[in-house]
């Protein structure tokens, strides 16, 4: 067995070497040297667990699976960082774990006081999998929940079927045939559970099913009794904005009663807002001592969601009020520990449902469900969980919506036909090397005359500023088209540092403008800046995925009218209003030429390009190239530095370590 396994200290300058490596955070170091000084006889083999136990948290998952580790222990790492090449003086954890057997590591943790104070003991080892005390209540409470929600009865709104017919009047064709109106479906099954779980891909109808949703419990609710506290919310300010600006006018084509439109709401607020976020505090003002004021709550973009937040989440819903999740279960999961969607709705496409489940379903919407790809099932979480499958907005003649498919169904070969295919919605820049100024010119200029590079928003900003004596109004509408045109194109990359990271795109575009004449500087605070909000800034209104503008605009004070540089960003209302920020109040934004896919979930481009690096890294997977596919709207690229390089990530599938899904229902 290796000496950093005979002996603690021996143990810990291994752990140190880690750290100042950057394959392990500090955070996770000295959490093992705490846990150390709580059991001065805890066994090297624990301490270890213990600390890649929290160092999977920074990756996402929410414990450690020892049997996992044992069997490709080098992904327990951080290892290599941003695509460098692991120094090979240094120890992997491979090489540590060589001699150990999974019943040794069993038994090592089983015989700390570390798991043996009940509920008082900081881990918890259940099964092969080793929890920090914290995310395994997190786990535990988010099931029982769950379980709750899944067993208590809701009355079925009267005239069910008559109210869907209404607001689903015409079958669901697709090139002439009929086929199955998952949305229709999906009301009806949220329409009579406090729980429902609604996940598809881009354009598939999650925003439209939600509407018609809503619209039937409140038609429902006010012909009996008084209207319904109805909730919408969504992760982060940007998620949150966009919703807000496609609900308004569907809200207002319902075949409804004027009174009844006006009790659905059309803004949305973030998760944080909804709770009351308590500033320097992971705790809310809502929670199971004050739950939230509402009958029906609907969250947009649940991927996003972390364990964390749901159980926080869940702690403050009534138990009386109906909780709708809407996602896609394919993109990226949060940044946080924790897949809570895609853990729940893993065998969505499959269906499950039961033969009681199917009969009442077929009675309620006339909608035949014959499918020979849908298995039966009489687990309880499934009769609760449906998939939109038909996208509106990528047809067959798509390349996106192809290259989406392929990238999703995990098949390389495929997806590079779909790239090589000539469709006109896909653009490939393949790159010779890392300074070739190809990137430069596709950057600033695009691919064709509607899909835009980062000139066309500088463009504006020049071109149509307005002049002297132009009103506050003028300059306020020059502004939004100043937004409006920079959005419509981002650069996403994979990764932070390193020559294809965030930090050097960032840098190498704002150059590039500069030397281009469009911009008057590339560092520090310049009009035309674009920055991104990192955090989120309650005393300024602003959420975390914010999108602004530094612009000189005139400032009234004493009449003077003289330029002053403020940061443009738009209210998360739906109002279309405005708000300026002096730039020295702004303490938690970055610029935003490029940004990671992680941050731009929530959003969309009307052309979007992604750039893959020249090695392959932890977080390059198909989840992330699907999830970046899935922001373009009208046309995507994909620039690559190295050939294969795409090919390896879409074979490459992110799995989550929790047991969230065995907690709610175990398996046989």
């Amino acid at each position: 067995m290796s000496a950093a396994l005979q002996n603690r200290e021996a143990l810990f300058d291994l752990l140190k070497v880690w750290s100042e490596r950057g394959w392990l955070r500090e955070l996770d170091r000295s959490l093992a040297q705490f846990f150390a000084e709580l059991d001065e006889t805890a066994s090297p083999l624990l301490l270890l667990a213990t600390a890649l136990a929290s160092h999977q948290l920074g990756q996402g998952h929410v414990c450690l699976d020892l049997a996992v580790t044992l069997s490709d222990a080098d992904f327990a790492l951080s290892l290599p960082p941003e695509g460098e090449e692991a120094e090979q003086t240094v120890l992997l954890p491979s090489q540590v774990l060589q001699e150990v057997t999974l019943a040794q590591w069993r038994d090592a943790c089983r015989a700390s006081v570390l798991l043996a104070a009940g509920h008082d003991s900081p881990l918890v080892l259940q099964g092969n999998c080793l929890y920090l005390r914290r995310y395994w209540d997190y786990e535990q409470g988010v099931a029982e929940h769950i379980r709750t929600r899944l067993r208590m009865p809701v009355q079925e709104p009267k005239q069910l079927a008559a109210r869907l017919n209404r607001l689903f009047p015409e079958p669901l064709l697709i090139a002439g045939k009929r086929q199955t109106d998952w949305q229709k479906l999906a009301c009806a099954l949220a329409a009579c559970g406090r729980f429902t779980l609604i996940t598809g891909g881009p354009g598939t109808g999650k925003t439209t099913t939600v509407v018609r949703l809503l619209a039937l419990l409140q038609e429902a609710a006010m012909s009996e009794g008084p209207a319904l506290r109805l909730s919408l919310a969504a992760p982060t300010g940007k998620a949150a904005a966009r919703l807000t600006e496609s609900i308004g006018g569907q809200v207002a084509s319902l075949p409804l009663d004027e009174s009844i439109k006006q009790q659905i709401p059309t803004t949305v607020t973030t998760l944080h807002r909804l709770l009351g976020s308590l500033p320097g505090s992971r705790h809310f003002r809502h929670d199971a001592g004050n739950p939230l004021p509402l009958d029906v709550l609907v969250v947009d973009e649940a991927s996003m969601i972390d364990l964390e937040m749901m159980a926080n989440l869940l702690d403050a819903l009534p138990a009386h009020a109906r909780l709708i999740l809407l996602g896609d279960k394919d993109q990226l999961a949060s940044v946080e520990a924790g897949a809570v969607l895609g853990d729940l709705c893993r065998d969505a496409e499959a269906g499950g449902y039961s033969s009681q489940t199917l009969a009442w379903l077929q009675a309620r919407t006339g909608e035949q469900l014959h499918d020979a790809s849908l298995i039966s099932s009489e687990q309880a979480l499934a009769q609760h969980i449906v998939m939109l499958r038909h996208s509106r907005r990528f047809g067959s003649d798509s390349g996106i919506g192809q290259l989406a498919l392929a990238v999703n169904a995990g098949e390389a070969g495929r997806a590079r036909s779909v790239l090589e295919a000539g469709y006109a919605d896909l653009y490939r820049l393949n790159l010779a090397g890392e300074q070739e100024a190809a990137l430069e010119r596709f950057l600033l200029d695009g691919i064709a005359r509607q899909a835009q590079g980062y000139r066309h928003y500088l463009n504006v900003l020049h071109e149509q500023r307005p002049g002297d004596e132009a009103s506050l109004a003028d300059w306020d509408g020059w502004a939004r088209r100043v937004l409006s045109a920079f959005d419509r194109f981002q650069l996403l990359c994979a990764v932070r540092k390193g020559s294809w990271g965030v930090e050097a795109m960032n840098l190498r575009i704002a150059q590039s403008l500069r030397l281009a004449g469009l911009l008057e500087a590339d560092q520090g605070w310049y009009e035309g800046r674009p920055v991104l909000v990192t955090r989120n800034d309650y005393s300024l209104g602003l959420m975390n995925g914010d999108i602004g503008i530094a612009l000189k605009l005139p400032d009234d004070n004493d009449g003077l009218r003289a330029p002053v540089l403020r940061v443009v960003f738009p209210r998360n209302d739906g109002s279309g209003e405005l708000r300026h920020i002096l730039p020295s109040r702004l303490n938690v934004v970055e610029t935003v030429f490029a940004m990671t896919v992680h941050k731009s979930q929530g959003s969309e481009f009307e052309h979007c390009a992604l750039l893959i690096p020249d090695a392959l890294n932890p977080v390059l997977t198909k989840e992330l190239v699907y999830t970046g596919i899935t922001r373009a709207r009208r046309w995507f690229s994909l620039i690559e530095s190295r050939a294969g390089v795409f090919e390896q990530a879409v074979l490459r599938q992110v799995v989550r370590r929790s047991g969230l899904r065995e907690a709610i229902e175990p398996r046989e």
